[in-house]
């Protein structure tokens, strides 16, 4: 029994660590000047924060509100509610809406698809209200809904009291929940993501072209959206991807249009020059193979719930060592899902992340034979263990 345990114990070893070696520091220079009110940097797969500025601080969004309005639109199409195809009667009000306008007429009926890139590509104030008393009946109602999502999403410091992001008091978020913001876009709804890499528009035969002037200068930015007040200053969040890693960057406060295009590249350039993000194991793949007791069979497979990518600065992938924990005496019935130990990553004895350890599977109990043999073999495994 003990050279049973004994040979398991080597078996995790050998699978999860690397070589004793003495690795070389890695430097990395600091993330450069960013003449913004606030910023933040992140990996939108690892969610590592790369470099940051006043991120928690409340500042006005400006027209990336409008994010969150083109989120709820593509939720109701998703749902169910809506289609690219539903007509929306434009109001008086929606007509009437100041500042960028995509120019559409009080009384006439106009596309869910024309309106969407009305707001997403022309930052169109007017579109963005039509769609939103469409949806919620009137824009009040609309921005209780935008908080609503605001808050499953984890914008703890952002609330909403327009849809389009004309200043007032109690219109506010954060440079990180504007970059939660732009991250559920990508990953909940990809195809209508397309939309803000989408360059010029069309309606009504006025030609506006995409505020992000990023898209033209950068091949790797693929969105996502502007903004602009007087208070707010000018308001950039760009996303950009390289082969397999994309970041999200987001500068708000910035104090021109040239501006807030200079730093967003500068971040963009600082993350893809310095660091590098790899997936270091997918979710529900065996991470290690448990000695089981009680149970209709001796083993069970751990793993993590979730695909897991690592950034690291560039050149020290190589260099991290995967630890993984987990009891001795696991015991039949089994859960999937159900916890059982750890999962350490370090670089150079820092750690990087720390995972749960699950059951990948169910396992029922044993007969009462094997459980009665198990119970034996446990008694003196822990006797002289």
């Amino acid at each position: 029994m003990l050279k049973l345990i004994y040979s398991a114990f080597l078996a995790v070893i050998i699978t999860f660590s690397t070589t004793a070696v003495i690795a070389a520091p890695y430097a990395v220079p600091s993330a450069p000047k960013i003449a913004a009110k606030g910023y933040l940097l992140i990996d939108f797969n690892s969610g590592k924060v790369i470099a940051e500025q006043n991120s928690d601080q409340r500042m006005e969004p400006a027209s990336l509100t409008k994010m969150m309005s083109a989120y709820i639109v593509s939720q109701e199409i998703h749902d169910g509610n809506l289609t690219l195809d539903t007509l929306v009667t434009v109001s008086e009000k929606a007509w009437r809406m100041p500042g960028s306008r995509m120019f559409i007429e009080v009384g006439k009926k106009i596309s869910v698809e024309e309106l969407l890139n009305g707001v997403i590509i022309q930052s169109g104030n007017d579109s963005t209200v039509a769609l939103a008393e469409h949806i919620a009946g009137n824009e009040e109602t609309f921005a209780s809904l935008m908080n609503q999502y605001a808050a499953k999403l984890g914008m703890n410091n952002t609330n909403f009291v327009n849809s389009t992001g004309l200043p007032h008091e109690d219109h506010y978020t954060t440079p990180k929940d504007m970059a939660t913001m732009a991250i559920a876009l990508i990953r909940d709804f990809p195809e209508e993501y397309k939309i803000y890499s989408v360059k010029q528009f069309k309606f009504n035969d006025i030609s506006q072209y995409n505020r992000n002037k990023l898209l033209w200068r950068d091949n790797s930015v693929d969105g996502v959206k502007t903004g602009h007040t007087e208070s707010a200053g000018y308001c950039l969040v760009a996303s950009a991807k390289k082969e397999t890693m994309r970041l999200v960057s987001v500068v708000l406060g910035t104090r021109s249009e040239r501006a807030r295009e200079q730093e967003s590249q500068k971040l963009l350039n600082y993350g893809f020059r310095f660091f590098e993000t790899q997936k270091l194991y997918s979710s529900n793949e065996s991470l290690a193979t448990a000695r089981l007791w009680k149970g209709i069979s001796d083993e069970i497979a751990l793993g993590i719930n979730n695909d897991l990518f690592i950034t690291v600065p560039r050149g020290q992938y190589k260099n991290l060592k995967p630890l993984i924990n987990y009891p001795a005496n696991i015991e039949a019935p089994i859960a999937a899902g159900t916890k059982y130990g750890t999962l350490q990553v370090k670089l150079q004895d820092k750690l990087i992340t720390e995972q749960s350890l699950v059951a990948l599977a169910d396992v029922e109990r044993g007969s009462w034979w094997k459980r009665l043999m198990d119970s034996i073999k446990l008694f003196f495994s822990n006797l002289f263990s």
